[in-house]
């Protein structure tokens, strides 16, 4: 009743100045205690948040779980950055709602510095060469893409698409025309990663754990940078190139490794998927085979609700990819000079040569699914912010707030996007 009537004293006042000045001070300390909830339940994350169905079994369950990763958190990065003035790279805090996952079937890597990586123990096999030619050629057999972009500078052309599969995070497509640039300089300048930490500013640290000299095979790991309120973020890599002619099949995926202890700082992400088709093409400007075209596949789950991930990528992501190709300047730049070239480098030029036709065949791609990286997994039954808390704020907002400042339509507008209710990122 005490509410009641201080309502009643506020919408008393005078003048509609002091009712909207009255009604502010009065929501305001609720709308605080609102926002702050939010923000402490999105951050924490206690740890029987954890449990799964799973975990209550008596079997001991462990807990497994390039340049395009980088294109898409700076991607998002950049669309949340107009939401955010200290230009957040990502909030990909820990959400209680999302769910842990599997990572990809591999070994586990071991405590020596060199792998002998062949056959069915390498940790990448011809089995995720097969799947990313499937996704080049189109004929994986899965959703159709929905073309998200079509932008270009003088040096570079862009076009990007994107698709949602029944499982899994949203997953990502795009072909980039790099004007004067060779296949084999653009390999090199993804694989590079002591260069990468010179023009990645989210990359804070690379280093290679294990490695192959025969097939050029690698495990890294990686931390990228993420905002104050999250920890970093962990990637444990395991990558390897084959080579069709001058055509370079750049396969990178995450791997669980026994020898990195998992740690809460960084967060390792587990989910990830980021593989890339390098080959010749014809220049824009002349029409001689002097431009690279690079075909990216990316997925990955970094713990964010992915209708929210979809509208941070779609907002920023040009303004990240213009940023790869000053990058690629400088390399070759630098490696014009002669000077010597990382080890990374180096093992980007041992390649697997394979007749690519002749293994499509072996490989029965009807039966494609049979040998795609099982890195898919059920989506979380709540991964998104459930839908009565978005439409019942914006309800409470449009009612407290709208007395001729706000718009209604706008209010509902953004929730319905936010609750997956309205058109589809």
């Amino acid at each position: 009743m005490a509410l009641v009537a201080a309502l009643l004293e506020i919408l008393e006042r005078p003048s509609f100045g002091e009712v909207l000045l009255e009604l502010v001070m009065f929501m305001g300390p609720i709308w605080i205690a609102v926002v702050v909830g939010v923000l402490v339940g999105w951050v924490w994350k206690p740890k029987w948040a954890k449990l799964g169905p799973d975990s209550f079994d008596s079997t001991d369950v462990s807990a497994s779980s390039s340049s395009s990763s980088g294109m898409l958190l700076h991607s998002l990065s950049s669309g949340f950055a107009s939401l955010n003035p200290l230009k957040l790279q990502l909030p990909t805090c820990n959400i209680p709602w999302i769910k842990e996952t599997q990572s990809p079937p591999s070994i586990s890597c071991s405590s020596s510095s060199s792998l002998e990586l062949e056959g069915e123990k390498s940790v990448v096999t011809e089995a995720d060469l097969l799947y990313l030619d499937g996704l080049v050629e189109e004929s994986d057999g899965g959703p159709a893409w929905i073309q998200m972009m079509d932008r270009s500078t003088s040096n570079m052309s862009y076009q990007a698409w994107r698709r949602d599969p029944e499982t899994g995070p949203p997953q990502y497509r795009s072909r980039t025309i790099y004007e004067d640039a060779t296949p084999e300089m653009v390999r090199d300048f993804f694989w590079d990663d002591e260069f990468r930490l010179k023009w990645d500013d989210m990359l804070i640290h690379a280093q290679t754990l294990e490695e192959c000299p025969t097939t050029g095979t690698m495990m890294v790991q990686w931390v990228r940078k993420f905002p104050f309120f999250c920890s970093d973020r962990e990637y444990i890599i395991g990558r390897r190139i084959w080579e069709s002619g001058r055509t370079y099949y750049c396969v990178t995926k995450g791997v669980p490794c026994s020898s990195v202890p998992r740690r809460n700082k960084p967060r390792r992400v587990d989910l990830y998927y980021s593989s890339w088709c390098i080959r010749a093409a014809e220049s824009k400007r002349d029409g001689r085979m002097t431009a690279c075209e690079v075909i990216l596949f990316h997925y990955e789950d970094m713990g964010i609700p992915w209708e929210i991930a979809k509208l941070g990528v779609r907002q920023g992501m040009w303004g990240a990819v213009r940023k790869i190709d000053p990058g690629l300047r400088a390399y070759q730049k630098q490696r014009a000079s002669e000077v010597p070239i990382s080890r990374s480098a180096f093992l980007a030029q041992v390649n697997t040569k394979v007749d690519i036709d002749n293994l499509r065949s072996l490989g029965n791609r009807t039966n494609l699914s049979e040998i795609e990286p099982e890195d898919s997994y059920e989506k979380p039954a709540r991964r998104n912010i459930p839908r009565f808390l978005v439409i019942g704020g914006a309800v409470a907002l449009a009612c407290s707030l709208d007395r001729g400042l706000l718009t209604k339509a706008v209010i509902f507008g953004v929730a319905r996007r936010f609750a997956g209710i309205g058109k589809r990122l």
